[in-house]
């Protein structure tokens, strides 16, 4: 046992030298430690039990994976479960993966982003306790969240109690956009949140569980690790790209915003290597000064939008994401401003044309965005349309805070 208090006493000091904890330039007195971090307040409970983890490339102590981690510690990890991009981060946006043993532990590696998406009854049967360790970055369509509540199903059916290792949310001061409207609810939206939901994934579990938002209303067993030395409202720089297309924090802190591009006939950087921080078009030549040109990138986006052809619009990688934190709205008046500038303007959100998997009502979650760009709403009006949802959720939200 004294080995082991002394390798966690070892990984600790490790990962609080080495990861940067904020954008502010100023030092905190007690640095933010993630869930994972904090391995006394869980290894102890693991030992002698037969553990899975969900994880992917973000689930790290330090600089080492957390499945490494716990190997290293005695920790009997009898499988892992990978979501998209793999557990090891190896894989490509949207490619469907097979299960495999991972070379490095040995360990069985079962993909839930290929043949099925939640772990079965079989899977589970050899386990004791499930871990989830993913890092999010707090909007809706970002769907770490809709793997945590197929999860949170699999181990209800199964009486596994589910331990989350809780992790900042880089958006988490943002709570802004349309509520989903649920007649749009798709693999990218499953529950009625705005946009930007401004939870950490243990808070998301919470009210999944008290909103009675699981199939059948179930509720998981649920043991959680919080952050340490954390609120919603502080800077947090994430140590790991959460994945290949959100490469830099620049692209992170705008994501919530340049996202909805998703449902335009525009490029948002797909084929270039500062993807979510630019967005344009071959149709606003003449329009815009700067340009960029997508190509095929293995790994990120291989067949982007306008492939190959030079793009025209707006350069966002210098913007100043303190003027979101100041405001805490996304911005819509960048999808306006290229509405307007637009010379096809039949052309704009035609899904069909961009070949992009969702279409503007799915990506925003609502009905009526559509139209009131095309009808010149102002930003005053639309965001007037999204209440009286916004600040239901946003009191609701509040029964399930973990961080003051």
């Amino acid at each position: 046992m004294k080995s082991i208090i002394t390798i966690l006493a070892f990984l600790t000091l490790a990962c609080s030298s080495t990861k940067p904890q904020n954008t502010s330039g100023i030092i905190p007195a007690n640095p933010i430690k993630t869930g994972a971090e904090r391995t006394e307040e869980y290894v102890p409970y693991l030992k002698g039990k037969r553990v899975a983890i969900l994880a992917n490339l973000t689930s790290i102590i330090g600089k080492t994976h957390l499945v490494d981690s716990l190997k290293s510690l005695g920790i009997n990890v009898v499988k892992v479960f990978g979501p998209e991009h793999g557990f090891r981060g190896n894989a490509s946006a949207g490619v469907q993966i097979s299960d495999e043993i991972d070379a490095k532990t040995g360990i069985p590696i079962i993909s839930l982003y290929g043949k099925k998406n939640k772990p079965t009854k079989e899977d589970l049967a050899d386990v004791d306790v499930m871990v989830y360790d993913l890092q999010d970055v707090g909007v809706r369509f970002y769907t770490n969240i809709n793997a945590l509540s197929r999860l949170m199903e699999a181990c209800q059916e199964s009486g596994k109690e589910l331990l989350i290792l809780d992790r900042p949310n880089p958006n988490a001061y943002l709570v802004d956009g349309a509520i989903l409207d649920m007649k749009y609810k798709s693999g990218i939206g499953m529950f009625p949140m705005p946009m930007s939901h401004g939870l950490t994934v243990a808070e998301f579990a919470q009210m999944a569980n008290g909103q009675g938002w699981l199939t059948n209303g179930v509720k998981c067993k649920l043991r959680i690790v919080k952050v340490a030395n954390y609120n919603h409202d502080m800077p947090y720089t994430l140590p790991v790209s959460p994945s290949p297309n959100l490469n830099t924090q620049q692209a992170i802190m705008l994501y919530p915003s340049t996202c909805m591009f998703e449902g335009t006939y525009l490029n948002h950087g797909r084929g270039t290597y500062f993807p979510f921080t630019v967005i344009g078009s071959p149709e606003l030549k003449g329009k815009y000064e700067f340009s960029y040109t997508p190509t095929g990138i293995k790994g990120m986006a291989e067949t982007p939008l306008f492939m190959n052809q030079v793009c025209y619009g707006l350069d966002l990688r210098n913007y100043d994401v303190e003027q979101l934190r100041k405001k805490k709205q996304v911005n819509i008046q960048w999808i306006m401003e290229l509405y307007k500038a637009h010379p096809y303007k039949e052309k704009f959100f035609d899904s069909k044309l961009s070949n992009q998997m969702n279409n503007i009502e799915v990506q925003i979650g609502s009905g009526l965005f559509r139209q009131q760009i095309i009808d010149g709403k102002s930003e005053a009006e639309i965001r007037a349309s999204w209440e009286p949802g916004l600040s239901q959720y946003k009191e609701m939200r509040k029964k399930y805070l973990l961080y003051n």
